[in-house]
């Protein structure tokens, strides 16, 4: 079988190929009101829990509704003693988060810079208006998007080294692929794909797989455009070191897809091997990454943005992954 080459190069980025120019932002005002929800929550009197929870509510009614029984899974039946068992589970952790994010001002700077480029490139879209930080289970949300805010779960950013991720049932949730981005500096990210998954469900089950690399190439290019000053490791996932490797063998990873006629497969689990995170993507070697498709679809996009400059955010997102790969003719 042939070998990739996945060494460390030359720091390369994703927009280096890319003549746009960084958009001036500093006149886009986007209201955003942080709300430290873990500390009102462990804050409650268990033995006052009915009280205590409507005065939650009161002050978060949306965001206590999702929390008690989407997060964590509660009912109002057994929410008496579930929430009591969650609180004396997670105490420890709680004092952790109160002084390990004592402050989140640099995280929520580059949560509303990215909100602001967001309303750049889209203004009729309805942003976000709160940042809800709380504590959830170690099994639950990361991120999500509610009516009116952006809530981050802090229990999965205590850093990818913290005992809990490693520890053997920490590995059986998140292999250390995954659990090495549990650092702070993924947050702002994490809640730009949010918006994203908003404003643009993904919707390229039963495609061919160039028509999904393509569409996970306008996912990444989005991203870069709302995150212009975020390192490329971080917006990919991928380590830097998996970043230079695919630059370098970006013309042996295209010919593989291309004489093995993978292009036009729909057979899911084929697809699933270059779709899918993963520790590496196995023909290509241990040090390549997993979801290599999104780095080939990446390529393809810029390829077609060489001929079609002046295209805006929203017309790239619009347009049909088959249009893009067919005009774009890729050819690294």
């Amino acid at each position: 079988m042939t070998k990739f080459l996945f060494i460390a190069a030359t720091v390369l980025c994703l927009s280096c190929n890319s003549a746009q120019k960084t958009p001036d932002i500093t006149a886009i005002d986007v209201p955003l009101t942080t709300v430290r929800y873990e500390q009102s929550f462990f804050a409650i009197d268990t033995l006052r829990l009915d009280v205590s929870l409507q005065k939650l509510a009161g002050q978060e009614p949306l965001f206590t509704q999702d929390f008690l029984y989407n997060i964590l899974a509660t009912t109002p039946q057994t929410a008496v003693k579930d929430v009591p068992q969650f609180m004396s589970a997670y105490q420890l952790m709680f004092k952790q988060v109160s002084t390990q994010f004592a402050s989140i001002k640099t995280e929520e700077a580059a949560i509303k810079e990215g909100l602001k480029y967001v309303k750049y490139y889209f203004p009729d879209y309805k942003l976000p208006t709160k940042l809800i930080t709380f504590i959830g289970p170690i099994n639950s949300f990361g991120n999500i998007i509610t009516i009116d805010a952006l809530a981050i779960g802090l229990q999965m950013y205590l850093g990818k080294n913290d005992p809990i991720y490693l520890s053997e049932e920490g590995q059986s949730l998140y292999p250390t692929y995954v659990s090495r981005r549990f650092e702070k500096s993924y947050m702002a990210t994490n809640c730009m794909k949010n918006i994203l998954d908003d404003m643009f469900p993904l919707q390229d089950a039963g495609a061919p797989l160039c028509e999904q690399m393509v569409e996970a190439g306008k996912r990444l290019y989005f991203l870069k455009q709302v995150q212009p000053n975020t390192p490329d490791s971080i917006v990919t996932g991928y380590t830097a070191a998996q970043l230079e490797g695919c630059y370098k063998s970006e013309k042996d990873i295209w010919s593989f897809f291309v004489q093995n006629n993978l292009l036009y497969q729909k057979d899911p689990s084929l697809i699933g091997d270059y779709m899918m995170d993963g520790p590496n993507t196995a023909v290509f070697g241990d040090a390549s990454p997993g979801f290599i498709g999104q780095f080939v679809g990446y390529r393809i996009v810029e390829a077609w943005l060489q001929k079609n400059k002046a295209m805006s955010l929203d017309k790239v997102m619009r347009t049909p992954a088959k249009i893009i790969f067919e005009q774009a003719k890729y050819k690294p």
